[in-house]
């Protein structure tokens, strides 16, 4: 069966003006959908709702009304995980608490809407969307549509571009400054013109570099060649497992 522009583009337009707009945080509910949740516990039901799911199951849309939520009627449709745990799916991961990806609450909402004639199983979805995304009915993220109905969403996220950012101005960044883990053994100073310098075991510019802070996440170009990452968490900056605090 062929999906026609018609029917994709007539696709719950009510539903979509709604998420858009849902600025007062309503709550989002698939209904009437086969989905698929990879997750060994739960395995394969009906209905969901969460930007994290809060619920999967066919009793979930008894709270629509109590909830104020904004209802999506995926009658016909699949629902899978958007990104796709290839090591769960092929029986590789030990235990539940493993498997990443998967459609159960708790979880950020990340997921797929296909036609059920289009979705097989989780990897011919998937493929649905890479091959043919004007037959994807949704494509979430946190929530937050960025397909529909085969079309880029209103207000959807930028794909940032490719290649090394322009460097930003930092000046006046509570987060430039010399940052020392707890033993002293490891001093790393960022500086606003977006270099780092860095000096391990009174050995001085052991690494040096550019760096960019993406939100709470720092990631570094060393002057060698070598990238490495490191996350800020309230007054602490983690790094390659040091964890270290402004001087």
């Amino acid at each position: 069966m062929t999906i026609t522009d018609t029917e994709s583009v007539s696709w719950n337009p009510k539903a979509l003006d709604e998420m858009v707009s849902n600025d007062a945080g309503r709550p989002v509910l698939f209904t009437n959908a086969r989905i698929v949740t990879v997750d060994p516990l739960s395995g394969t039901v009906t209905g969901a709702d969460g930007p994290l799911i809060v619920g999967v199951g066919p009793g979930s849309v008894t709270a629509a009304e109590d909830d104020n939520a904004i209802v999506v009627d995926c009658t016909g449709m699949t629902v899978v995980p958007a990104v796709v745990d290839t090591l769960a799916l092929a029986g590789g991961r030990g235990r539940r608490s493993e498997c990443v990806a998967t459609l159960t609450p708790g979880n950020t909402t990340d997921f797929l809407v296909v036609p059920d004639e289009l979705a097989a199983d989780v990897l011919s979805e998937v493929a649905t969307l890479m091959s043919r995304p004007e037959q994807v009915r949704a494509l979430v993220a946190a929530g937050r549509p960025v397909l529909w109905a085969g079309t880029g969403a209103p207000g959807r996220a930028a794909a940032p571009e490719a290649g090394i950012p322009a460097a930003p101005d930092l000046t006046g960044s509570p987060r430039v400054d010399v940052w020392i883990d707890r033993k002293g053994f490891l001093h790393q100073e960022l500086t606003a013109d977006d270099r780092y310098d860095e000096a391990r075991g009174g050995r001085p510019h052991a690494y040096q570099g550019r760096f960019w802070i993406d939100g709470d996440r720092i990631d570094y170009l060393d002057d060698l060649g070598f990238w490495a990452c490191g996350e800020f968490q309230g007054d602490e900056l983690h790094h390659a497992g040091y964890v270290m605090k402004l001087s």
